[in-house]
């Protein structure tokens, strides 16, 4: 094979690349790496190893801290107030439950490490999983010096905020707070993990002693009455006063609140014994913040009617219209929701930059991003640029656009997930044709797609019931032909999903449905930022990966002759 030099050498060796991106792209977009590739030859581009010092507690704390920030005092007023009234309970439910399925994906790779899928699906994927990150971040980092006012009683936006009136609405507000805490969680990121652990774990516990007394305060000031009436009697009543589509339209808006524990799983290389320790902390911190988040939402009806529970603050709302005197209260949720947005920052940061420096390992982004430090054994240079960026974002951007460019990002990395799970069960570079599995993930995906329409598009009645049956019976079919017809090929040693493939094929419908109700400008944001990240990927990427490959790095004939009949799971220890 001919061998040009670096495509970056000079302007000439860039415009030579840029006429031979077609081939490059077919090269490249598919490629995979194997797992002996991932865990040995591109880990060594970091440099030094990080340290392995987490255990599974760090893990529940770092998933537990990830996922109880601002987003349940935000979500659930909408969620009850307009969607699901007091059986917003049931929503928490249901969205931990498509949260822990979807885990438990995460899960298996985080435990063994490889890749599926090929080069380019996997830069699309980590590329808009790290932009959600970025923006979800400086979110939570505006909304922190709101909460901060609320605690020590001072208006944000008129205290603490700068109005800068030549820039557009939405952008005009200046926050010095929320750039400062960003700042500081990056230089504590960037120090150490163990010390961001034992931080995490005091935020943590401080945070869960504040939910504890939200809920115990609800369920001592509350009334079971507020279950089954509404204050206005014109309003629909009971405990299911939307009906199932309500409760289900409830779940899909506060499946962002679950959004964090998926920064776990980042860890991996960190963790002494990830074999039992990432499957007890991932899951465990999923099926926790479900409990608690049921409990918050079951104090938060009993304390005042669906149809009186305000919106966008939902607790502080309730104490203050509560008749008991209950006002002092709101400045302890504001001290509660600082710490669990700190929380939320601290780990959404140590995630984000473990995200690009694997990136970087495949040589898709600059090896820079990749490198490990020598002293503090932490990815320095993807920590401080990625902590750069987002307090720059934070410095203007106001909260309600940066909410509208998140979720449908991190739903559709769920997706791909699940998806990539099953073809890494199914499918073998070497010894299976890949055309059953991915027929399969596109008949179930189309399927949950129709089913998806039909629930929010279709009118009422007998025949939307049954053409729903008919989706139902489908997808169930198209698992069991699949489960049939077409055998695994790789079964881990270790831990793996169980109910192979049943548990991600309800992972990808539920995400799917989820999706369903995404509003129409997230999904422009997808578009422009994918289409940005294609870009990225034709003018930069593909060609740093292709130099590579010709390097012998990233090298195509690696994984011809490293054929894996030498299966790295499959060693296990013997002693």
């Amino acid at each position: 094979m001919d061998c040009h030099g670096s495509s970056f050498s000079s302007f000439k060796s860039y415009f030579h690349a840029l006429s031979d991106t077609p081939r490059r792209f077919l090269r490249r977009a598919g490629s995979v790496s194997t797992t002996f590739e991932e865990t040995s030859r591109l880990r060594s581009r970091s440099g030094v190893d990080m340290r392995k010092n987490l255990r599974w507690y760090d893990l529940i704390c770092f998933g537990i801290g990830g996922m109880v920030g601002a987003g349940v005092f935000v979500t659930s007023g909408t969620a009850s107030h307009d969607k699901a009234g007091p059986a917003v309970i049931l929503s928490y439910a249901i969205a931990g439950l498509s949260a822990l399925l979807s885990a438990f994906c995460y899960t298996e790779f985080a435990v063994h490490m490889p890749v599926a899928g090929g080069e380019f699906t996997a830069f699309l994927t980590g590329a808009n999983l790290v932009m959600d990150y970025v923006l979800s971040n400086a979110a939570a980092a505006r909304s922190f010096t709101t909460y901060l006012g609320t605690a020590i009683g001072i208006s944000a936006e008129s205290k603490w905020r700068i109005t800068i009136s030549s820039l557009p609405k939405g952008f005009n507000q200046i926050d010095i707070i929320a750039v400062l805490i960003i700042l500081i969680l990056t230089l504590i990121i960037c120090y150490s993990t163990r010390e961001s652990s034992v931080l995490n774990m005091i935020l943590t516990a401080l945070h869960i002693l504040f939910i504890v007394f939200v809920i115990m305060m609800g369920f001592w000031k509350g009334d079971t009455k507020n279950f089954t009436e509404p204050s206005d009697p014109n309003h629909p009543g009971g405990f299911f006063p939307f009906g199932a589509p309500g409760v289900f339209n409830g779940a899909s808006l506060v499946y962002v609140s679950y959004i964090g524990y998926d920064a776990v799983s980042t860890l991996a290389e960190e963790v002494k014994n990830p074999i039992t320790d990432i499957p007890i902390g991932v899951s465990g911190s999923v099926i926790l913040v479900t409990i608690l988040y049921c409990l918050m939402a079951a104090s938060m009806s009993m304390l005042l009617p669906y149809d009186l529970i305000n919106p966008e603050s939902p607790f502080t709302g309730a104490f203050v219209g509560h008749s008991n005197g209950l006002k002092w209260v709101t400045n302890v949720i504001g001290v509660g929701a600082s710490f669990g947005i700190l929380t939320s920052l601290l780990v959404a940061m140590l995630g984000q930059a473990r995200y690009i420096c694997v990136i970087g390992r495949s040589g898709v982004v600059p090896v820079w991003f990749a490198k490990v430090h020598s002293k503090t054994s932490t990815p320095v240079n993807a920590s401080a640029f990625l902590g750069i960026l987002t307090a720059a974002i934070a410095l203007f951007t106001e909260l309600h656009v940066l909410l509208n460019l998140v979720s449908i990002g991190t739903l559709f990395v769920f997706l791909m997930v699940s998806n990539a799970v099953i073809y890494r069960r199914y499918v073998s570079i070497e010894t299976t044709s890949s055309w059953p599995t991915l027929s399969f993930l596109l008949s179930f995906s189309f399927t949950c797609i129709m089913f998806t329409l039909l629930w929010w598009l279709a009118p009422p009645g007998k025949p939307k019931g049954f053409m729903l049956g008919a989706c139902s019976l489908a997808a169930v079919g198209l698992v069991q032909l699949f489960v049939y017809m077409v055998p695994q090929v790789r079964k881990p040693d270790f831990w793996g999903v169980p109910l192979m493939p049943w548990i991600p094929s309800v992972s990808i419908f539920l995400n799917v449905f989820l999706l369903g109700n995404i509003d129409k400008p997230s999904y422009v944001r997808f578009g422009f930022f994918s289409a940005v990240i294609v870009l990225v990927y034709v003018l930069y990427s593909v060609h740093a990966s292709f130099d590579g490959e010709q390097e012998g790095n990233l090298c195509q004939k690696n994984i011809e002759m490293v054929k894996e009949p030498i299966d790295i799971e499959n060693l296990t220890p013997k002693l």
